[in-house]
């Protein structure tokens, strides 16, 4: 009776968990699983088959573990059991030809998915890319908008169906940027720039957040990335462009203090070449005059 209820409980317990799991996949929101990017879509659809395939390998060795438990338990009679039995060429043929087949497969499409989806790789579009540089700080985003000549705190603007060219850079710890629903994370370090191409296929507004821990502020270090159509886009620009807030390099080591959950903000940039300052503030000791922007 202990044995039957003992099971009774692992088989609830498997089933509550499966069914849970399932209904928060189908309800929930997990951004990387409802992709709104081609990069994301991409992505999105080489982690399904990965997982498909190595299910092929996980569910049989789940359902043999089952299978023996019941079929070798203590109170069962073993008939069939051989004492001796020390080798089996069918056996080893599955259970090592199966995994090196998968296992190949899978090698295949990541080398195939690691060029296809390169970063650093522009996307095919008619349309031309936005430059976006993004400096990560404690702990807040800055996104700098050269060619409009606007900026940004923990919020960015852009058109949908636009690639977006992204300059990645720090002026704090190590980091990491990601907007799950587009695409993946890339890091972020100081004296250094990374890239990344994304873009969306419609309007919306997708989170964005780091993907790196950083400090006591790291939890709050989040941002919106809205994808807007391109005449509303053109009119958030404008209304930057007219704004009275300025940021110069003095305005911007004041940005660049430390500190955490800070509202979104934005400015009219004064100094094009900022984003290039902060990383030559880490590649060469820099003079008085630079600092200054002389």
């Amino acid at each position: 009776m202990h044995k039957i209820v003992r099971w009774a409980f692992w088989l609830l317990l498997v089933f509550t968990v499966v069914f849970i799991g399932a209904v928060y996949l189908y309800q929930g929101s997990i951004a990387v699983l409802s992709p709104q990017g081609i990069i994301g879509k991409k992505q999105s659809d080489l982690l399904i088959l990965s997982i498909y395939l190595m299910l092929i390998v996980v569910v049989p060795v789940f359902l043999m573990t089952i299978l023996i438990v019941w079929k070798y338990r203590a109170s069962r009679n073993h008939s069939d059991f051989d004492p001796g039995f020390t080798h089996s060429t069918k056996a080893e043929l599955i259970w090592w030809g199966v995994p090196f087949i998968i296992i190949l497969i899978l090698s295949v499409l990541t080398w195939k998915g690691s060029h296809e989806l390169d970063p650093f790789k522009p996307l095919e579009s008619e349309v031309e890319p936005l430059t976006v540089q993004v400096v990560a700080l404690q702990w807040k985003w800055l996104f700098i908008y050269p060619e409009q000549k606007i900026a940004a705190v923990n919020f960015f603007q852009f058109p949908e169906k636009t690639p977006v060219h992204f300059e990645i850079t720090s002026d704090a710890p190590m980091n990491s940027f990601w907007i799950p629903a587009l695409g993946g994370q890339i890091y972020a370090m100081a004296g250094m720039k990374s890239q990344l191409y994304l873009m969306a296929d419609a309007p919306g507004n997708y989170r964005g957040l780091s993907a790196n821990i950083s400090g006591d502020g790291f939890s709050g270090m989040n941002f919106v990335a809205k994808a807007s159509s391109e005449a509303e886009f053109q009119e958030w620009v404008q209304a930057l462009q007219a704004s009275s807030r300025v940021l110069d390099r003095s305005s911007y080591e004041e940005l660049a203090e430390p500190s955490a959950y800070v509202p979104e903000s934005f400015y009219r940039l004064g100094d094009r070449s900022l984003f290039d300052w902060v990383i030559m503030k880490y590649m060469m000791p820099m003079s008085g005059e630079m600092r200054e922007g002389a």
